[in-house]
């Protein structure tokens, strides 16, 4: 299973965490954000052995396209509202792309069925009012409705203390593909608990 360290901003915590070799290291361009990452520098950091996600809620398409080529992005992550047009514009250019969704136990998953040529993977996060992370997971037993082969990233209040709660859903039998991780492994936003995400990244590896 992968593991996702989405929210990354400061370099030598990036630095910190990047060696420990995450499988992906998010960072966002939503500048509503506390996670927005305004020095770009610090995508320089990023070995070539972790894929960089740059994560957007309903940016221009034109906007999106242009940071990922700049900045070499290897994966884009749509937290918005973003229609399955707009998913498949990052697929003709050769990057992953990742479909977040907001679940609640009321979510219908039938509509997740036009995105399934229109991106690699979709995340599963709690539902809010906002964008962003909440700190708090989801009835993951709904996940239960989830009847698709296209794997999906499991997110949303995951953190070193429920991490063996993620063995539940690996007996449904549903195609997870891994893990996003951001709040519950914190000390304050975009600054990561090395300690922390060491714990989890071990503890994963070891499913």
């Amino acid at each position: 299973m992968k593991v996702k360290i989405c929210g990354m901003k400061f370099r030598e915590n990036l630095e910190e965490v990047a060696s420990l070799q995450p499988d992906y290291l998010g960072f966002i361009f939503y500048p509503q954000s506390p996670r927005y990452v305004d020095d770009l520098s610090v995508l320089k950091s990023v070995p070539s052995s972790i894929k960089k996600v740059a994560v957007f809620v309903n940016a221009k398409i034109d906007d999106a396209l242009e940071i990922v080529a700049d900045y070499d992005f290897d994966a884009v992550q749509l937290h918005g509202s973003e229609k399955p047009d707009y998913c498949s514009q990052f697929k003709s250019a050769t990057i992953e792309v990742i479909k977040a969704f907001g679940i609640n136990d009321d979510f219908d998953f039938s509509t997740l069925k036009r995105y399934k040529d229109a991106c690699d993977s979709f995340l599963f996060d709690t539902k809010a009012d906002s964008h962003g992370g909440t700190g708090k997971t989801f009835n993951w037993q709904v996940l239960q409705q989830y009847k698709e082969a296209k794997p999906f990233f499991l997110s949303g209040g995951i953190g070193v203390e429920n991490l063996h709660e993620v063995n539940n859903i690996l007996n449904y039998g549903l195609p997870i593909y891994g893990l996003d991780l951001n709040s519950k492994i914190e000390v304050s936003p975009g600054l990561k608990d090395v300690q922390k995400v060491k714990q989890v990244i071990d503890t994963v590896r070891g499913l």
